[in-house]
């Protein structure tokens, strides 16, 4: 790309936004060790216009050799700055969850996952055919080393039999090509090969390998016990980052291919009914404003509820601890609850 890319008058991506005819020029030419150029970041928002954020990083070199697009970016979305250091704690001990419905009359679900690279490779724009093979052997190894209520199996994408798809579909644990805005940022290349998924035998523990992360890793189950689904979450990331290093930078936490999810890459959800607050949906999302939380649809972004039930997860992610994000979750939970109660 030697031109400034020409986007239209109805862009709202912050990539439109930050990337000037200047900073296009400092940049164009640059190029990270493991060939990754400003094209390639910014080729997701310039063929999808209608993109919320625009860029994807291929490394973690990215985010310093592109600093000058991605930091204004990362400080408009996470109101992060250049010079902030990210921290963590993954210490269940640390967080305050007393199960919110112990009667099972609202949470039908809780859901958190995080997302994780490997240390010293490319991420999955910019990865290798080769390397996204090799990430897929190492990390579907050390799977295979976990035990207890961690054990699981293992099942590749491809060669896949029906028997075993219908079963994973069935569970809502398959997953498939990214969509366009994965596409453009190169993420579905060579698609299904290097990608599987493992899951323990109760079907409460799930690590997608090469979707767009090269690991989710997933903790749920039925009912409103946080603090469980939580405590089997960091022991498995703890196991597992035994034998794979994760990619991680003092400044900006775990580090993802999409900037948003930069820092602890964590997503806590319930899925809870809420008829009649919802109802009231200016009271509802005030709610969730006040302590951090986004509103989806039962099928997630995008999507709408039904019979009053919506997905509930944590909105910050990069700048606060993984317990500082549940316990956001936690405590609005709690608050919505009372607040249905009391209608």
């Amino acid at each position: 790309m030697t031109a400034f890319p020409a986007f239209p008058k109805n862009c709202t991506s912050l990539l439109c936004k930050h990337l000037t005819a200047e900073i296009f020029e400092t940049l164009k030419d640059k190029k990270t060790a493991s060939g990754f150029t400003l094209e390639d970041a910014i080729r997701s928002g310039v063929e999808n216009p209608d993109s919320g954020i625009g860029v994807y990083a291929g490394d973690l070199e990215s985010y310093s050799l592109f600093a000058a697009l991605f930091d204004p970016i990362i400080k408009a979305y996470h109101g992060f700055s250049a010079t902030d250091r990210h921290s963590s704690d993954l210490d269940p001990t640390h967080l305050h969850a007393p199960d919110p419905d112990p009667e099972g009359d609202y949470i039908l679900s809780t859901r958190i996952r995080v997302g994780r690279n490997v240390a010293d490779l490319p991420l999955g724009p910019a990865i290798s055919r080769a390397q996204r093979k090799q990430v897929e052997q190492e990390v579907s190894a050390a799977l295979g080393r976990l035990t207890g209520g961690l054990s699981g199996s293992y099942y590749s994408l491809e060669g896949m039999s029906d028997e075993i798809r219908e079963q994973l579909v069935e569970d809502h644990f398959l997953f498939k090509a990214g969509d366009r805005f994965l596409e453009s940022a190169g993420l579905n290349r060579n698609w299904p090969e290097g990608r599987g998924i493992y899951h323990n035998d109760d079907k409460t523990f799930l690590v997608w390998i090469n979707e767009e992360d090269q690991l989710r890793i997933i903790s749920m189950q039925p009912g409103g016990n946080i603090l469980e689904v939580f405590s089997r979450l960091t022991t498995a990331i703890s196991e597992i980052a035994k034998s794979v290093p994760f990619s991680y930078s003092e400044h900006l936490g775990y580090i993802t291919s999409c900037p948003t999810n930069l820092g602890t890459a964590m997503r806590a959800s319930v899925h809870i009914r809420l008829p009649k607050l919802s109802a009231d949906i200016a009271r509802f999302q005030s709610i969730c404003d006040r302590h951090h939380l986004q509103i989806r649809g039962i099928h997630g972004e995008h999507s709408q509820s039904e019979g009053g039930i919506y997905d509930i997860s944590n909105k910050r992610r990069l700048g606060v601890t993984e317990v500082q994000c549940v316990q956001d979750m936690v405590d609005g939970v709690v608050e919505l609850i009372a607040e249905e109660k009391g209608l």
